[in-house]
């Protein structure tokens, strides 16, 4: 018997949200099933929900497609955020001064696996 081990990858990259608020949400799913994960995203209540859930459904697309493989064997492995660059803009105020305003981004890596047993 050959346990053999596949693994996939999707990469986000500037998704405009700040990183730890896609933290939170990437906890709940890591290690988790690919159905499992669909559902958690789909109840929870964050914003960070939603680029997350099409990363998570572009992995299991590309499993099916590429591979060949079900979309019932996947398990998320590995799902990490890192900080990106911020992107500056000024908003305007009384007397003529202006605001700084910070609008961070973020990447967003998520790796699955499929383990399957061949004979």
């Amino acid at each position: 018997m050959l346990n053999k081990r596949t693994e996939l990858y999707t990469l986000g990259q500037h998704i405009s949200m700040c990183a730890h608020k896609a933290q939170r949400v990437i906890d709940q799913i890591r290690g988790r099933s690919y159905e499992e994960t669909l559902m958690i995203l789909e109840l929870m209540p964050y914003r960070a929900c939603y680029p997350i859930f099409k990363l998570i459904y572009s992995v299991a697309a590309n499993a099916s497609s590429n591979m060949g493989s079900n979309e019932a064997n996947l398990v998320i492995s590995k799902a990490e955020v890192n900080k990106c660059t911020i992107m500056k803009r000024l908003k305007p105020r009384a007397q003529g001064r202006s605001f700084a305003i910070q609008k961070p981004t973020c990447h967003i890596y998520n790796f699955c696996n499929e383990r399957y047993i061949l004979r």
